[in-house]
């Protein structure tokens, strides 16, 4: 019952962070649609094309009519940059464009005390709001009259302080003082907390004043930092290098290890998938094998790839290895499977042999098939060089994300992420133009 209990915390904790994200979700969805109603607008007086798809006069459900719209891409990944820039309050974008951000300045509340003989005072406390890292000189203030004293303190955005506002006024809560009140309203340890103005006030059991500044909707830097910032560390490690190792190096490694994986994966996945797709015997010897170690994530193998092969360079290609190797084995069979028997028995009744059946029949229409499992098996194969890299590596880009996210350089972390993110989009590019020219006939039947 108390596991039961344990999973039903966890899974409400996980709807309610799914919840909270819902509106950002909505939002973006909102963006694309209106970004999709302004092009239209747009579009209208432009001047039309004339190309085979533009003659199509039924489009919808058909995929040779739907290609990666141009404009959608730019305007995509152009919103992506301004949204990150409008939550991170980018100097590439003018103000107007920025989220509203953490509270930085002075501002200030009143306290009432109340002594022991029931009788209360106010004092206001000046907070000083400043970005974390800087220098900042506390402005003097007068104690004014009464038993409680004015007070000043400082407070880093992003941050929380307490204020122990009694410590210099006459009656303090050795001597039975009480707060019992944050500009006019009444406070407890028990109850919400007040709001300022410029942050959020709240009292904690022991009684004392606990000052959170307003954090707006921008994100601290150490959380996620500005577009200038993640490129300015790109630039600084381009020339620096990291860790004794230049950036191209650490690229050169990953790259590496994601190329000879993916091959040795192709070299033994293609065939075996042939063989499992053209012969009874050999799918029931390797289909148990397949389907046992498909849904086995690469990660889940690290250790016993490091008891098998150490820590050095072969085992970090045997895990990629494995990783290409399940998912080129399948999308062969896949292809195999998938060829029309209707090409079969034509190819048999003019008189082809098993050898030009699968040379001239087989082979081609498998190919979009494999292409696919291949662009597939090089993404899978990106995502676990990180991983691989994070046991032991001197170069790579994983090693570099996992070192800076040990410092909490999340600067370098996200830079890592996005160039790690651009090289596999352009192999995957570099693989659909592959594609195009040695699979012309896909999708034609």
């Amino acid at each position: 019952m108390e596991l039961i209990r344990d999973l039903a915390g966890e899974l409400a904790a996980v709807l309610g962070t799914v919840a909270s994200a819902i509106p950002f979700i909505l939002g973006y969805i909102l963006l694309i649609l209106l970004t999709l109603a302004i092009w239209k607008a747009i579009r209208k007086f432009l001047r039309p094309r004339h190309d085979y798809g533009s003659l199509k006069t039924v489009t919808f459900g058909d995929e040779s009519a739907v290609t990666s719209n141009f404009a959608a891409s730019v305007i995509s990944i152009v919103l992506i940059f301004v949204l990150w820039g409008a939550f991170t309050g980018s100097r590439l974008l003018p103000g107007f464009l920025h989220v509203p951000g953490a509270f930085l300045g002075e501002g200030s509340f009143t306290y009432t005390a109340q002594a022991p003989d029931g009788s209360t005072d106010d004092a206001t406390v000046d907070v000083v709001v400043f970005t974390f890292g800087d220098v900042v000189e506390l402005p003097e203030v007068e104690p004014g009259d009464g038993f409680a004293k004015n007070d000043v303190m400082e407070v880093a955005s992003y941050r929380s302080e307490l204020v122990r506002v009694d410590s210099n006024d006459e009656i303090t809560r050795e001597d039975g003082a009480t707060v019992i009140a944050v500009n006019g309203t009444p406070v407890s340890a028990e109850g919400e907390g007040v709001d300022v103005g410029f942050g959020i006030v709240t009292m904690t059991p022991r009684g004392t004043l606990n000052v959170t500044p307003a954090k707006g909707w921008q994100m601290e830097p150490i959380w996620l930092p500005s577009p200038e910032a993640v490129l300015a560390r790109l630039s600084e490690i381009s020339q620096v290098g990291f860790r004794n190792s230049t950036l191209a190096e650490h690229l050169g490694y990953s790259l590496f290890r994601v190329i000879v994986g993916f091959l040795l994966g192709a070299i033994v996945g293609i065939p075996l998938g042939y063989a499992m797709g053209l012969s009874d015997w050999f799918r029931g010897w390797f289909d148990p094998i397949v389907e046992f170690m498909r849904p086995v994530p690469p990660l889940a193998l690290i250790p016993l790839v490091i008891i098998w092969a150490g820590i050095g360079e072969v085992g970090k290609i045997i895990l990629l290895f494995l990783a290409a190797l399940w998912i080129m084995a399948i999308a062969a069979r896949s292809g195999v499977s998938g060829v029309r028997i209707s090409k079969v028995h034509a190819a048999y009744s003019l008189g082809a042999s098993k050898w030009q059946i699968m040379r001239y029949v087989i082979i081609p229409n498998s190919l979009p098939d494999i292409f696919t499992g291949a662009r597939v098996a090089m993404g899978v194969c990106w995502g676990t060089v990180v991983a691989a890299e994070l046991v032991a590596a001197e170069k790579g880009a994983g090693m570099m994300i996992m070192v800076a996210s040990k410092f909490q350089s999340t600067d370098i972390v996200i830079m890592g992420i996005i160039l790690i993110g651009v090289i596999g989009f352009g192999i995957d590019m570099l693989m659909r133009w592959a594609e195009r020219i040695l699979v012309p006939w896909k999708g034609k039947g």
